[in-house]
């Protein structure tokens, strides 16, 4: 089994904001906003989803999003 980077939902959503930091960087959504509550966030992510999205299911899409990102980089070369 892959060790995650996260062990709780804080972590888990600390993981998810650093995934769409890093999705805005490689230029793969315009803009992401995160609504922190006392006890959760929500992610919200306008070109994939216009709904919000819990941290878990922001993390996936994110994940999947960035991975084909990738793949598709080392098809080309």
């Amino acid at each position: 089994m892959k060790n995650m980077p996260f062990h709780d939902e804080i972590t888990l959503a600390e993981q998810t904001e650093g995934l769409a930091k890093q999705a805005m960087q490689l230029g793969l959504i315009p803009s992401f906003t995160v609504h922190h509550f006392p006890d959760s966030w929500q992610f919200y992510l306008p070109n994939l989803n216009p709904e919000l999205l819990t941290p878990e299911e922001a993390y996936l899409r994110l994940q999947r999003l960035i991975e084909s990102r990738n793949s598709t980089a080392r098809s080309i070369l």
